[in-house]
């Protein structure tokens, strides 16, 4: 007797178009987070009362988070393609719920979207909107591909993150370009940030390795990668607390100062073993961190 196979599930059959679902896990919302917090710094620190502008804070939040973050994950999973398929064959690429073309296609598409809503919201937001994109971009796209660079790449990223959405959000509520103390703080958390990422790279050492990607911790061993991303971290935060406590603002300064030494505390625990704790300290050091940039940025809603 001739055997039948059984029929094809319809989740295993090959599709021509991705579902809505595939496309939302694509543009990964737990990502969204860090730069709508960032945003709200900005929104906080320009001091603008929200009473008649919630449409724009509103717009600005999606322009932050499911567009021009949203989009950078769409981008960085296109040119990724290849590394995921070592280390997360199941994203929505490797696994082929995003068919053939369609990822870059949601790409190019979604920094069209980006765009327009960006100059919709003003000259200066869309001008900073033009600088986020071409940060995604460079970051994961040949020939630039900042990634591939363990140092270029997570200062990159974190300006993207922190930096231009931090400044976004105070453009947004301004008007225009914000007062030159808020752009000091912002640049001082987006330099932070920069340990941030450089954690976040030993989640994918082992693909990185195979695949080219010279992160820090590919580059230089975990040990060593792990001091530079917490030195990364701490010392711009000093520099705030300096410009806090200069610009009258010592409850915001004594604040920062005592998260930081919190932090301190953690980081020692990421030194004992960098790859197995570095989830630890984004869960914990990382929170007080962005709760120090929320602290400054209330701080400096008084002074500008």
């Amino acid at each position: 007797m001739e055997h039948v196979p059984p029929p094809i599930a319809a989740d295993a059959a090959p599709r021509s178009v991705p579902r809505p679902r595939d496309v939302l896990e694509l543009l990964k919302p737990v990502t969204w987070f860090p730069p709508m917090w960032a945003f709200m710094c900005g929104v906080v620190s320009s001091g603008v009362p929200l009473a008649d502008r919630w449409g724009l804070l509103i717009a600005g939040m999606l322009l932050a988070g499911p567009l021009v973050c949203g989009n950078s994950q769409a981008i960085n999973d296109w040119f990724d393609r290849h590394v995921d398929a070592i280390n997360e064959p199941q994203r929505p690429i490797p696994s082929g719920r995003i068919p053939g073309r369609w990822g870059l296609g949601i790409a190019i598409g979604g920094s069209i979207i980006s765009l327009v809503v960006g100059f919709l919201l003003g000259p200066v937001v869309g001008w900073a909107t033009v600088v986020g994109l071409a940060m995604s971009w460079s970051y994961s796209a040949p020939p630039l591909r900042f990634k591939a660079n363990g140092w270029l790449g997570p200062l990159v990223c974190a300006a993207a993150y922190e930096g231009v959405t931090w400044f976004t959000g105070a453009a947004v509520m301004a008007g225009g370009i914000p007062d030159s103390r808020i752009i000091w703080v912002l640049c001082m958390y987006a330099l932070g940030a920069h340990g941030i990422m450089v954690l976040n790279d030993f989640k994918a050492v082992k693909g990185d390795a195979q695949s080219g990607v010279n992160s820090l911790p590919v580059q230089i061993g975990e040990r060593n990668a792990a001091e530079i991303a917490c030195w990364t971290m701490a010392l711009p935060q000093v520099v705030v607390i300096i410009l806090l406590a200069r610009w009258g603002l010592h409850w915001p300064s004594a604040m920062v100062a005592f998260s930081l030494s919190m932090q301190v505390v953690l980081m020692q625990r990421v030194l004992a073993a960098p790859a197995a704790n570095a989830p630890f300290y984004n869960a914990t050091g990382t929170t007080l961190y962005v709760l120090g940039m929320l602290t400054s940025a209330f701080g400096l809603s008084v002074i500008v």
